[in-house]
């Protein structure tokens, strides 16, 4: 009854949007014009063409006083012209005051304390994908591929030139963006969608040529028209990116030298679909992870840091069914051991043999993804060892293999229409040579919304397939209703969870058989006020049940209320309560046991102050009682920032956490089937310091350092009882104490001596040491870390981007 009714809903929720009337949006026109001589990339604008061509002004406010005119004194004047290889943008930005005009130095991608000019280019005109440019006052590059529906990826990088001056009156940027890094349809006249940014960073204003009303989200759908182009063919889009680097690697007992080659390739089947592909792949010098110690049911969940696996991924993305970690990651499968056998090493990942995506999107809306890729065999030798009567031991040797020949596979078609709706279908593969287990998931998704961007109705529903000793099959849906515009919105949803849906061999998914309502109510000033910049207050809540027994899994209300000052200065603070007793069926470890979680109470707020300053702070609070004698958790972040310069700057965070009496699961007695839980403290320490010095925009050294020290100490065993509750256990003796520290250290020097063509140099020291012992004196903790494990390695990395374009000419 209860799916009927919420059947019923979402088909009159169905009609009103399909009632909804749409609003026209002004878009402003531009028309650009041919240049017939070179123009030189030097912010000086002062060819031919410049001077005849249109400007665009007349720029609005985006926030905080959204849709109010520019003033006079940061007005704009924005010129674009264009050749048979590239779009050229010459923009004039005025400045009252450009002794006061920030420009922070950062690496690419990173805006930091420093003013912006942006261009948002759509090929197609469809306000559905831009590709946004952006040239900070030190003439610094980030660039973004922007959907309506998935926002922002900054991993998309192109290959294009800027260059800035500041003057008297300002500051100009001059643009060269390639035909190669853009995508438009093969017709003799051209008409692109457009629309320029620019951000006033000492006062947190932004404004764009063509009106973008915040009462609207959608940003990619309110951009202007550039008129002109004509006659120009999209560029062979072929790109090879050969690489070479070297690592030594030393620690205690070894020390190591390998040298490593390879090969990226980009190339364009057409104006609408490129090819991805790495021969044999190296990701030696990618960001570390942050691992934690982890008591969890559930394994920790990692970033992806390997560039080909985060560049140009949103189809990919498609409904969660994705989580790249898998490929490469350690192997799956460990080998049954006799008593008397043993493994001395076990590979913590498999090697990537090779791996090729292919994505896109046609005149027509639809886009397609195709990702693949194979990972090697992996063996371990496994020994046993005899004890003979002599008393000599006689060693045995086996192969095992714990990851066979694995090709993992991702295909996506997603369906756009009406500018901001789309119908996707995602499957993903994995294939295991041999008799090992297989798994198949396919989900089909919906994301529906009004023309006027007022209403959106959202849903999915996937299919999970494991082909192992026992085959199984699962499925996952949800369906989500939205008001999306105004001060006041509103979204409600639900999910249904089967039992036996597992897409965990290419995804990550943590629970499984249970259904779910959520509700979120939320208020927001469009306006600033004479206190607030921003003001926000959300009000969500949450519901969770068990499929087979309908029980509560989780039960919270949530409060919160985000706000910036006039001053740039961000406050929030939260409310999170637990009002019921919920059912955990995952902390046991068991199927169909519980562990019942007392209610709690949750306060937290934060502080964010103007990183405008050179010093500025960020400061976060949380405590939670949770309705059992002793049983609280607290847990801070101080974290101050120091500019010195525009080039060199260092971070650092200090983040204690405390949990007195946490309640949590130690052992499984198979013998008498018993569960053992255990009530302890866990005190944790995490210290961080990320710091940046740049010679100039293509030349950067960065400084990357993390120690975490984690310790849970047990005061009471107890026994899980069938009915959720616990029971003293004094009997239980056995020393699950955890002890463990983890130590990171980066540093590096990155050089961009060409366009896309890049020069690292790493040094990278790590440790980690985990106990049974508990030692609570930090300093002690962080000396053993480094006592015995530490690992150092040094390593250069070459990657020189050829175009094909220019290649030609070479020969």
């Amino acid at each position: 009854m209860k799916a009927k009714n919420l059947a019923f809903l979402v088909l009159l929720f169905s009609c009103h949007i399909v009632a909804q009337e749409t609003t026209a949006v002004q878009k402003k026109q531009l028309q650009t014009t041919f240049a017939s001589s070179p123009i030189s990339i030097d912010a000086e604008l002062n060819e031919e063409a410049w001077k005849t061509a249109q400007i665009a002004t007349d720029f609005v406010s985006f926030e905080p006083l959204n849709g109010t005119p520019s003033p006079n004194e940061l007005r704009n004047e924005i010129r674009v012209v264009y050749d048979n290889d590239a779009i050229y943008i010459g923009a004039i930005l005025y400045d009252s005051e450009p002794s006061k005009i920030l420009r922070e130095i950062k690496e690419r991608d990173e805006f930091g304390t420093s003013d912006l000019f942006g261009v948002f280019i759509n090929g197609y005109n469809d306000g559905q994908q831009d590709f946004q440019f952006y040239v900070s006052a030190a003439n610094g590059q980030a660039d973004c591929n922007f959907t309506s529906l998935d926002g922002e990826d900054y991993s998309w990088n192109a290959i294009w030139d800027s260059k800035v001056k500041i003057t008297d009156k300002g500051w100009v940027v001059e643009i060269k963006i390639p035909y190669a890094a853009l995508r438009f349809p093969s017709t003799d006249i051209q008409t692109w969608g457009i629309n320029f940014f620019r951000e006033v960073r000492r006062t947190r204003q932004k404004y764009t040529w063509n009106f973008i009303d915040n009462k609207i989200g959608a940003f990619s759908q309110q951009a202007g028209v550039l008129n002109g182009i004509q006659k120009i063919a999209p560029p062979t889009r072929l790109f090879l990116i050969p690489y070479v680097s070297g690592y030594l690697n030393t620690n205690k007992e070894a020390t190591e030298l390998t040298f490593k080659g390879g090969l990226d390739i980009k190339y364009g089947l057409n104006d609408a679909f490129t090819l991805d592909a790495i021969l044999i792949p190296d990701f030696g010098q990618t960001k570390f992870d942050n691992v934690v110690l982890n008591l969890g049911p559930f394994e920790q969940q990692f970033n992806e840091n390997r560039p080909f696996f985060t560049e140009g991924t949103d189809l990919f993305n498609k409904g969660g069914l994705l989580y790249s970690r898998r490929i490469g990651a350690g192997p799956e499968f460990y080998p049954e051991l006799a008593e008397n056998e043993s493994i001395d090493e076990f590979p913590s990942t498999v090697n990537l043999l090779n791996a090729v995506k292919i994505s896109g999107r046609n005149n027509d809306g639809l886009g397609i993804g195709f990702l693949n890729a194979i990972t090697k065999e992996t063996v371990v030798t496994v020994k046993k060892r005899t004890i003979t009567n002599q008393n000599e031991e006689i060693i045995e040797e086996r192969n095992e293999i714990v990851s066979p020949l694995t090709n993992y596979n991702v295909t996506v078609f997603d369906q756009r229409f009406n500018q901001n709706s789309s119908v996707s279908f995602i499957n993903t593969n994995v294939s295991r040579n041999g008799n090992f287990r297989d798994a198949n998931v396919s989900g089909l998704l919906f994301d529906l919304s009004t023309k006027a961007n007022t209403y959106n109705l959202a849903g999915k529903i996937t299919m999970s397939s494991v082909f192992d000793k026992k085959n199984t099959n699962g499925i996952s849906s949800t369906i989500y209703i939205a008001e999306t515009s105004g001060k006041i919105r509103y979204s409600l949803g639900s999910d249904y969870i089967s039992k036996e849906y597992d897409n965990n061999d290419l995804g990550i998914n943590f629970q499984t058989n249970y259904y779910n309502f959520y509700g979120n109510a939320s208020y927001r000033i469009l306006k600033p006020t004479k206190i607030f910049n921003s003001f926000r207050v959300n009000m969500n809540s949450y519901l969770e049940f068990n499929n087979t027994s309908n029980l509560n899994q989780e039960n919270q209300i949530n409060l919160n209320i985000n706000s910036s000052t006039k001053q740039n200065h961000y406050f929030g603070i939260g409310f999170n309560f637990k009002p019921l007793e919920s059912y955990d069926y995952y902390e046991p470890r068991i199927e169909e046991r519980y562990l019942i979680i007392p209610e709690f109470q949750t306060v937290w707020f934060n502080i964010s102050t103007n990183y405008n300053s050179k010093f500025a702070i960020d400061i976060n609070a949380e405590y939670s009682k949770i309705n059992e004698p002793g049983r609280e958790n607290y847990n801070f972040t101080l974290s101050p920032r120091y500019r010195f310069n525009d080039k060199f700057s260092l971070v650092y965070a200090l983040s204690p956490s405390i949990q007195k009496n946490n309640i949590g699961w130690i052992d499984y007695l198979s013998s008498s089937d018993e569960i053992i839980m255990a009530r302890r403290d866990r005190n944790t320490v995490n210290n961080t310091l990320t710091g940046k010095y740049s010679i100039s925009s293509q030349m950067n050294f960065s400084l990357s350092v993390r120690h975490y020290f984690s310790y849970a100490e047990n005061n009471k065993f107890l026994t899980l009882q069938d009915n959720g509750r616990l029971l003293e256990n004094l009997l239980y003796n056995a020393n699950k104490n955890s002890n463990f520290n983890t130590w990171n250290l980066d540093l590096s020097y990155s050089w961009w001596f060409a366009p896309g063509s890049q020069a690292t140099v790493l040094y990278r020291n790590n440790a980690s040491d985990f106990n049974r012992n508990i030692d609570k004196n930090y300093g002690s903790n962080l000396k053993n870390v480094f006592s015995d494990n530490l690992n150092h390695t040094f390593s250069v990395s070459i990657r020189y981007f050829i175009d094909y374009n220019q290649a030609k000419n070479w020969l």
